[in-house]
């Protein structure tokens, strides 16, 4: 009798123990008991009451004193009801989230199974939920992103859809989802993409306000990019097609319906003056901070700010009484497109305590002081002399930068030493000969940093410039072009950056929030100062450069009753103008830019007075008023300065050169070729110069400080920007004192 076959015996057992009998039977019982755990959970889940963000509470925005400067929130959320949206309109919402919506029973089990399955599988996310279910994720739960909320979410669904007619589901769905723009509800999103109420939408108006659900941010078309336009635009027709697929549209309509381009942003009530501005950039703030926009939006903080409430008067009153009250907008149209921005920073802090963003959010929603699309020119000029100090920098022929320093300001001239060609020209192509790193600071000759930023090297200088604050982009390159200021920046970047050079190298990060608190939670951000970026030396040494710029270079209007250092910078073009300075105290950023209605750059040139609006004038003129004022009329605070100590002797005068310096030069970043018909007289920069002249290698016997009083120009000429003759050390004692009579001051 042979041996049984343990295969065929092994297999009948499988059979017997996993029989279809027995496996249908397991089927049948887990659906029992899944649809009795479902059953318990539908039980046990409540509907709840509406959440906080349903009801919407206010911000409450504070200067530094506890005053309160503005309210936000519940102003741009009102409840209409579906009777007052066209029909037309709540179908556009229905077939962009769930056509189903009339048929279904406020879950879609399909629907919701394919997201968690395109999810799971990797690819992407899929939006599963019904309209019920969004609407009692807005006004009943929270947006956490848990399988728990998930649970409820869909249980809370189920019972609101038994006991909730569509229209009312509708209407609380449209009425609490978030549009953008701090726009909550289809009411306040109408007005705010349309100007329109509700009731006046137009069907490919609705049809972009459904679309625009999915990304609220990335597809408001007035701020989107390329991408983000492209997939409004795409979400907004496949609305459409599924209207007509659904029988609400026809053909031919769909067909005649073109992309309704909404209006730029406009802000809410109450945002007028410079409110709108700051309160725009305090929530900036606080989203770098990891607030979350929908967080702010949805209200419930306080924010107290470091705005000086009489400091941020003072701005406004200096830019009205030095620019405003000379213009005339409505009646002349090369007014219209001056546009001023500023800010204010205390250097020992870090805090912002002014700040200017334009004529009124209400009338120019960019803020002047945070754009950052404009070109700072020469101000960026310090940066480079610092970076020269920091890294030890010497000439093509081996001498140390310093402030005596001698280079070879002859216009046009090409730059030694750098693969990339460059001969900028000084502003109407004047030569100066042989100056001093001071002088050309106190006049802004573009040939003189174009050869420095070369001996420092461009790498180098911008990375001492990123290390202080500036932004890195597309228009920063490694190039000899920057010593002319050719990248963006805002008021608020270039505040930055010289308030940490009045803090002695060491990092200032304007901050414009001081402290922010919602209920149980309170956000501060980091500390504004931070570690040293430049040692003590390079910083001093550009304050003491610019010292002479107030004193007797191109920003002698900013001259006042106090210790000041400065630059001025016009870009090319003249589209934009700039003085931004510092007392021991205050550091503010002055900018002019060129605007035309249609947002375009345009020149600034026979706008606010006949030729160039250069940082010399204007720009220094306000910086001067509100410092005075800021400064209740004056201090007595002194720069304290740690430089290498030696004076600034300037080399004996060019007999070719004029001998008055121009305006403050415009910073072309064209390259041009020196003059091909005449040969300079004097040595260039790679030539040494006499030993008196380089305190970097023999230090010359110090001068004294003039007794006399720098004379003025009379009052009927307009004085230039730039400083003509030759310039002592400036400050006399190092403090950065004018010297000039109070009666000169402008």
């Amino acid at each position: 009798m042979g041996r049984p076959d343990t295969g065929e015996a092994k297999k009948s057992g499988i059979r017997r123990l996993f029989s279809w009998k027995k496996l249908l039977g397991t089927f049948f019982v887990c659906c029992l008991l899944g649809m009795g755990a479902l059953y318990v959970v539908y039980l046990m889940v409540p509907v709840p009451t509406a959440n906080a963000e349903a009801t919407m509470q206010s911000n409450i925005y504070k200067y530094a004193n506890g005053k309160i400067l503005a309210r936000t929130g519940e102003i741009n959320r009102e409840i209409v009801g579906l009777d007052k949206i066209p029909q037309k309109v709540q179908q556009a919402f229905v077939a962009a989230e769930n056509k189903s919506f009339y048929k279904d029973h406020g879950v879609d089990i399909k629907g919701t199974t394919r997201a968690a399955w395109s999810t799971l599988t990797g690819k992407g996310k899929q939006g599963g939920s019904t309209i019920t279910q969004q609407y009692v994720k807005n006004y009943y739960l929270s947006q956490d992103q848990t399988a728990t909320r998930k649970l409820k979410e869909m249980v809370i669904a189920i019972k609101v859809d038994e006991n909730m007619s569509k229209n009312e589901i509708l209407a609380g769905y449209m009425n609490t989802s978030y549009y953008g723009r701090s726009a909550y509800g289809v009411q306040a999103a109408a007005r705010s993409y349309y100007g329109v109420d509700a009731s006046r939408l137009t069907t490919a108006q609705g049809a972009y306000l459904a679309a625009l659900l999915q990304a609220p941010n990335q597809y408001d078309w007035t701020a989107a990019n390329a991408t983000g336009r492209k997939l409004v635009e795409e979400r907004w027709n496949y609305v459409l097609d599924n209207m007509v697929e659904e029988g609400w549209l026809s053909p031919s309509e769909r067909a005649g319906t073109k992309f309704p381009v909404p209006q730029k942003p406009r802000p809410l009530p109450g945002m007028e003056g410079q409110t709108g501005y700051i309160v725009e950039a305090a929530n900036q703030e606080l989203m770098r901070q990891s607030v979350s926009e929908e967080d702010i939006k949805a209200g419930g903080w306080t924010i107290t700010l470091n705005i000086d409430e009489k400091k941020q008067k003072d701005l406004v009153a200096a830019v009205d009484e030095e620019l405003e009250s000379k213009l005339d907008r409505k009646g002349d149209k090369r007014h219209a497109v001056v546009q001023a921005g500023a800010t204010s920073v205390d250097p020992k802090t870090g805090a912002v305590v002014a700040m200017y963003g334009g004529i009124g959010a209400t009338e120019h929603w960019i803020s002047n002081a945070t754009r950052r699309d404009y070109q700072p020119a020469s101000t960026f000029k310090p940066l480079v002399l610092a970076s020269a100090i920091e890294n030890h920098a010497k000439t093509q022929d081996g001498r140390r930068i310093g402030l005596g320093t001698v280079y070879d300001g002859t216009s046009g001239r090409d730059v030694v030493g750098s693969d990339i060609p460059f001969s900028p020209e000084n502003e109407d192509d004047e030569s100066y000969g042989p100056v001093t790193v001071q002088r050309a600071t106190n006049s802004s000759i573009n040939s003189v940093y174009a050869q420095m930023i070369v001996d420092v090297g461009p790498g180098k200088v911008k990375k001492t410039a990123l290390a202080l604050g500036m932004k890195d982009g597309k228009d920063f390159p490694e190039a000899p072009a920057i010593s002319l200021g050719v990248m963006n920046a805002s008021t608020l970047d270039m505040a930055g950056v010289y308030a940490t050079l009045d803090n002695h190298g060491k990092r200032v990060s304007p901050t414009l929030v001081k402290s922010a608190e919602h209920r149980d939670r309170t956000v501060r951000g980091p500390d504004p100062i931070g570690d040293r970026i430049i040692t003590r030396e390079a910083a001093d040494t550009a304050t003491k450069a610019m010292t002479g710029v107030v004193r007797s270079g191109s920003g002698t209007r900013a001259a006042g009753d106090y210790a000041a250092a400065g630059k001025t910078g016009t870009s090319e073009n003249n589209r934009s103008a700039w003085f931004v300075g510092y007392t021991p105290e205050l550091v503010t950023a002055v900018g002019l830019f060129g605007e035309d209605a249609k947002g375009n750059q345009v020149t600034l040139t026979n706008t606010i007075n006949p030729g160039r609006a250069n940082g010399g004038r204007t720009p220094a003129q306000i910086w001067g008023a509100y410092t005075t004022r800021a400064l209740n009329g004056g201090s007595d605070a002194r720069f304290d300065l740690e430089t290498d100590g030696t004076d600034v002797v300037e080399p004996a005068p060019d007999p070719t050169a004029t001998s008055e310096a121009p305006e403050e030069p415009t910073d072309e970043p064209t390259t041009a070729s020196p003059q091909p018909t005449e040969e300079p007289t004097t040595e260039p920069a790679t030539t040494p110069p006499t030993a008196t002249s380089d305190p970097a290698t023999t230090p010359p016997q110090p001068t004294e400080e003039p007794t006399t009083q720098e004379p003025s120009p009379p009052p009927s000429i307009d004085p230039p920007d730039g400083g003509g003759g030759t310039d002592p050390e400036p400050g006399g004692d190092g403090t950065g004192r004018p010297v000039r009579p109070t009666a000169q001051r402008q």
